[in-house]
């Protein structure tokens, strides 16, 4: 299976590191131009440059789009940077352990405006042109958390399962148009931030890779795989829905979970 993404510009949001960063990899090494995003200018750059030091003379190239999607200014600063967009990947997100009872309405704002408000504008600019082209996608990182909401952060499994909705109700806004859009139920991933946050839960002490089976024991102990997920087996899901290939599939939530969620649908 080849899938070739050349031509096509992509905008995936939060890049400079962990899933992020490997579905920017995976895009570029199938051919697309791809905008890597964060809040800092320094972050950006230091990404561009490690990002494409892993990628071969033939793949797409990269471009730096600096700017806090959580703010609408931000969005218009990210967006004036690309003629158009053709490939939009919601990824950003924030996520933290907090006891339910103390979490008060600065923080649920905070986890909605960064984790489904800046998807939401990013997709109201950028689905217009799509539709007028004839070809787009559009997807959203969503979690298991969005279906089985963790009792530890409950404010981030209410943002995933936003956007789920969001997915399902843009896919229909584009219906009949050559667009898809769907959203990718990511299982627990292992990132720099979710070492810090395994560490949180489990003895600070341990070694790597006794707290990660320790986690997945205490914390997760549905994951048929009994282990973290690697970024770039999100990534590899991600690039396939980017392609052609995937042009049936839209409106869906399409799991990379390890098997965490115990149901057969969503």
């Amino acid at each position: 299976m080849r899938i070739d993404l050349s031509g096509k510009t992509a905008l995936v949001t939060g890049s400079t590191q962990g899933i992020g960063a490997a579905i920017a990899t995976g895009l570029a090494r199938a051919g697309a131009r791809v905008a890597i995003n964060g809040r800092s200018a320094g972050s950006v750059a230091a990404a561009v440059e490690t990002i494409g030091g892993d990628l071969a003379a033939s793949a797409g190239e990269l471009v730096a789009a600096p700017g806090d999607l959580a703010t609408a200014e931000g969005c218009e600063e990210v967006l004036g940077r690309l003629p158009q967009v053709d490939i939009l990947v919601n990824n950003l997100g924030i996520f933290g352990a907090r006891p339910a009872l103390e979490i008060d309405d600065d923080e649920w704002r905070r986890y909605f405006e960064v984790n489904v408000l800046a998807a939401v504008r990013l997709t109201r600019a950028c689905l217009p042109g799509m539709i007028e082209r004839g070809w787009g996608r559009v997807q959203y990182i969503a979690s298991d958390s969005a279906v089985v909401i963790p009792a530890e952060m409950i404010h981030y499994g209410m943002t995933k399962t936003a956007l789920l909705a969001v997915s399902r109700g843009f896919a229909k806004e584009a219906a009949g148009t050559g667009v898809t859009v769907n959203s990718v139920i990511a299982g627990p991933t292992h990132t720099g931030g979710v070492e810090e946050f395994v560490y949180q839960l489990v003895d600070k002490e341990l070694p790597w890779e006794e707290a990660q089976r320790a986690f997945m024991r205490e914390h997760r102990p549905q994951s048929l795989l009994q282990r973290l997920i690697e970024p770039e087996e999100i990534a590899n899901m991600v690039v396939y829905l980017s392609s052609p290939l995937a042009s049936a599939t839209t409106g869906g939530a399409l799991r990379v979970d390890g098997g965490y969620v115990d149901s057969i649908l969503p």
